[in-house]
């Protein structure tokens, strides 16, 4: 029995995929390690989103090959950059781009002399969750159409294709029947759900109506929402379904109509405000969370201090602020008026500094406030909490509580929060 061990950089997404390629080849009788040196075989699954990300999929590869194992690299980086990689890394065994997933064992067969599987690809249908035993990601989708100028996603992913509904349904079944009791679902844009099907009805709404008949799950949650595909009915489903987490992930980029523009996003800055405004109105226990993009080319001193001013109306809860990375082969990479690179980081730390005071006041308003979720870690003498505020990707904060009693993963609970802080909140057992 070979031993393989497998790294999964980027986003939830990728890990689903990481999820899938273990799933694959424990069925070939494969034993997954996490350690490096017990490995016979280390994949890495890399991301080749952004420069930063591109550069510590590069260093990983480095450091793996230092103990002298068999190396497969796979995933976006790979994808987007297979002749180079092949050429530069000669001392990588073998590298799998995406669009090859479907004859995976054919391809590691040419390094791998025992598999006795050489015909299978990689699939959902023997999925590993590597999240633990009560919360599982759920992807609906693949791709990315909407064409964001700085955005090499479509490049590496090609357009959006959502997923048989069916599969996804038979997926949420399986996982709920083996004890799951929280499912986020995501995919680049999970509004977008259901666009490429002829059946106008099948959309990002009626799954999660299906999902809300899988009676033993207790959570469902949505990720990654593009600001005007969000519908009243979305909202309104969300706002009158416990089940249904009020956490509203929408990544805005910028606030500035020609920002906006620029980018090739749809809408403008009026458009997001009253979005934001009908949110909170419907659902009063909304999350916002968002993402913004500073250092886009030609965007000048009053567009980023206008951006600034948006963020601090609007108060979003939890905010992720980035510095444009130049992309090759995206329109936005040949854009006149490029920011320097020490100019990005000065308006990433400014609009960061702003934020921190937005997510300290708004997390002070939860003070006294009950929160049930799912116990999903311990931090020393705390238990941690999953509740509609934070989600499971680790780029909010976290809900630490003491308990007198001992607790299990994935228990429900209710927490009463007795202090706040920039990022995290801290409470009690209720």
């Amino acid at each position: 029995m070979k031993n393989v061990g497998l790294i999964s950089l980027g986003c939830s997404k990728n890990l689903v995929d990481s999820e899938n390629i273990l799933g694959l080849l424990s069925k070939d009788h494969f034993n997954v390690v996490s350690k490096y040196e017990d490995a016979d075989i280390i994949i890495i699954n890399t991301c080749g989103f952004i420069e930063s990300s591109k550069k510590e999929s590069i260093d990983t590869i480095f450091d793996v090959l230092k103990y002298g194992k068999k190396v497969v690299v796979t995933g976006c980086l790979v994808e987007r950059y297979y002749h180079e990689l092949r050429k530069e890394m000669p001392e990588v065994d073998l590298f799998i781009p995406i669009r090859d997933y479907y004859r995976f064992n054919q391809l590691l067969a040419t390094i791998c002399d025992d598999l006795k599987d050489k015909e299978s690809g990689v699939t959902d249908e023997y999925r590993i969750v590597s999240t633990g035993d009560f919360s599982a990601y759920l992807k609906i989708g693949e791709g990315c159409s909407n064409r964001c100028s700085y955005c090499a996603i479509p490049i590496i992913r090609g357009d959006f294709v959502s997923r048989d509904p069916s599969h996804i349904i038979e997926e949420a079944n399986k996982l709920a029947s083996v004890g799951y009791k929280e499912l986020v679902v995501l995919q680049q844009d999970t509004t977008k759900y259901g666009v490429d099907f002829e059946n106008p009805e099948i959309n990002i709404v009626y799954i999660l109506k299906e999902l809300l008949k899988i009676k033993s799950l207790e959570y469902i949650r949505l990720l990654y929402l593009y600001p005007d595909e969000i519908t009243d009915e979305l909202i309104d489903l969300i706002a009158n379904e416990h089940k249904l987490t009020p956490y509203f992930d929408i990544p805005i980029q910028h606030s500035e109509d020609k920002i906006l523009e620029s980018m090739n996003r749809r809408g403008n800055k009026e458009y997001l405000r009253s979005l934001f405004k009908k949110i909170r109105e419907k659902c009063p226990k909304a999350i916002l969370r968002t993402t913004v993009m500073v250092g886009f080319p030609g965007e000048t001193e009053e567009d980023f201090n206008n951006l600034i001013n948006f963020i601090k109306e609007i108060e979003f809860d939890h905010l992720g602020c980035f510095a444009y990375s130049r992309e090759e082969n995206t329109p936005a990479f040949n854009f006149p008026d490029q920011i320097d690179e020490d100019v990005k980081k000065e308006r990433v730390d400014k609009l960061m500094k702003a934020q921190q005071n937005i997510s300290y006041r708004r997390n002070k308003e939860h003070i006294g406030e009950v929160m049930e979720g799912l116990v999903v870690g311990r931090d020393h003498d705390y238990y941690c909490l999953r509740s509609y505020w934070n989600a499971p990707d680790d780029v909010d904060g976290k809900i630490l509580f003491t308990s007198k009693e001992p607790l299990k993963l994935g228990e429900k609970v209710k927490v009463k929060i007795t202090s706040a802080f920039v990022y995290d909140l801290l409470g009690e057992l209720f």
